[in-house]
């Protein structure tokens, strides 16, 4: 009798770019969008909820996947909430702001979860619930604020048949557009006080006639607003981000300041003089207060610059700390590297309890305010190192710095280089807690290790309320 094969499985039938199509969204998907099928072909819809029925029309035809634009929901999911915010559906500051907070909470563990299974291969890891903010509104410590020439309108500000002012916006701007910018007069990220603030500095700016940058033609003087508000201590730092430094604008705008929000304790000129989009500059002037602001994380406080880094928001900073030390077991002689120690938050949150800390950092600014730090806080066991974790993270250095008891690692959203990954499966520390930013790049390097750790615990934790990102803790032990 002849072999007979099995039938092969039909390909998914495509539809045509351009097509409009009525879906039912299975679940969220990578970066915060979400999935449906048809006829076996996923479409990725940005702006919908798992259980939605919408329509959309399709501006993207890959052979695996569509991407389409959401026309109208035909269906709301039980997940849907209503957005806080008037500005919602432009700003690109929100984007979960429709979603119902508990649904956001096992979306963000859910990813954590495909991320460990699909690019680490990791079989039957449970993923805890996700670690959830108590202030979901309002949470921010930093915000930075654009100023632009061309100003987006939203859709209800169109249909308002107002006369609008085109060519000043001090806001957020639009996704994806680098130079359109939404003049917000409301945010619920930062402040109600921020929110006051960029109100006021806008119409100090307009009555005054100066121009905000205009990114096609590289002129105008206005270009960041960056506020700075401590969630401990009562301080605040106002950074105006200019083209150029003009002594008696800048004098005007702080004897404003001191006069209608004399909370300010602190204003920076920063001056910016190139092209690129960015609060960075090549000069700060102080033009009151001490030039830099305080935070408390923990037991300790932290003197936080105009360009420092410092975790935007301070109460789950605190519960993420926590959590890392926690799943490292500390033990009182233990040495514990901190690789990717940025200003050494997560050094002197742990250093009480262990012998020593010894971070590394490649940005020597970074390195210079944890050592900072260190010292305001009699903090004597930690040793803060500058260094390219790649050339620097070798036996010399183990054999100089001692062999960890405990690895902490904390790197940027790209991970490991694989170099260091090897580095870690060599040096094989007992315990180690990768924290990460990116459960992508977190399950990839951890695929890595499979042969030298275990996983024993994963703990996502929510920074970021209403956005798709999430930070992970994982305590993982040696073989």
């Amino acid at each position: 009798m002849p072999e007979t094969s099995a039938p092969a499985t039909p390909k998914p039938q495509r539809p045509k770019k351009g097509a409009t199509l009525d879906l039912t969204i299975e679940k969220f998907a990578d970066r915060g969008k979400s999935l449906a099928r048809l006829n076996g072909y996923v479409v990725f819809v940005a702006g919908a909820v798992p259980g939605d029925m919408v329509r959309a029309k399709l501006f993207k035809r890959r052979r695996g996947f569509g991407e389409a634009r959401l026309l109208d929901v035909l269906e709301p999911s039980p997940l849907r909430t209503e957005p806080r915010c008037e500005y919602f559906s432009g700003c690109g500051g929100c984007k979960w702001q429709h979603v119902d907070y508990t649904a956001q909470l096992d979306a963000k563990r859910q990813s954590v979860a495909e991320a460990l299974a699909h690019t680490g291969g990791f079989e039957d890891i449970e993923v805890r619930p996700t670690m959830g903010a108590d202030d979901i509104y309002y949470y921010r410590n930093k915000m930075e604020f654009s100023f632009s020439a061309q100003r987006w309108l939203t859709d209800w500000e169109i249909a308002s048949g107002e006369d609008f002012d085109r060519d000043f916006a001090l806001g957020l701007h639009v996704p994806g557009r680098f130079d359109k910018v939404l003049d917000l007069k409301a945010c619920y990220l930062q402040s109600e006080w921020s929110a006051r603030l960029v109100n006021a500095t806008r119409d100090f700016a307009q009555e005054r006639g100066w121009t905000p940058w205009d990114v096609h033609k590289k002129v105008g003087y206005l270009r960041h607003l960056v506020l700075r508000t401590p969630e401990h201590i009562d301080e605040k730092m106002v950074n105006l981000v200019t083209n150029g430094h003009d002594e008696e604008r800048i004098a005007a705008y702080a004897a404003f300041l001191q006069a209608e929000f004399p909370e300010a304790t602190t204003l920076i000129n920063t001056i910016n003089t190139g092209v690129a989009q960015t609060s960075y500059g090549e000069a700060m002037h102080t033009i009151f207060g001490s030039g830099v602001v305080h935070d408390r994380i923990g037991e300790h406080t932290f003197e936080i610059a105009p360009n420092a880094f410092f975790q935007t928001n301070t109460r789950q900073a605190e519960k993420l700390y926590a959590i890392a030390a926690k799943f490292a077991e500390l033990q009182p002689d233990d040495l514990v590297y901190d690789l990717y120690c940025g200003a050494g938050t997560i050094s002197l949150f742990i250093a009480e309890q262990v012998r020593e800390v010894v971070g590394v950092e490649l940005v020597e600014e970074a390195v210079q305010n944890a050592k900072a730090n260190a010292a305001a806080n009699g903090v004597d066991n930690c040793t803060f190192v500058t260094g390219d974790m790649l050339k620097l993270f070798t036996p010399d250095f183990v054999e100089a710095q001692g062999k960890p008891d405990v690895l902490i690692v904390d790197p940027p959203r790209a991970g490991l280089h694989p170099k260091v990954v090897d580095q870690i499966g060599s040096l094989k520390p007992e315990r180690f807690v990768y924290v990460s930013c990116n459960p992508q790049s977190q399950a990839r390097d951890l695929s890595y290790l499979k042969d030298q750790y275990r996983i024993e615990a994963v703990q996502p934790v929510d920074l970021f309320p209403h956005t798709h990102h999430v930070e992970n803790v994982i305590s993982l032990r040696a073989r």
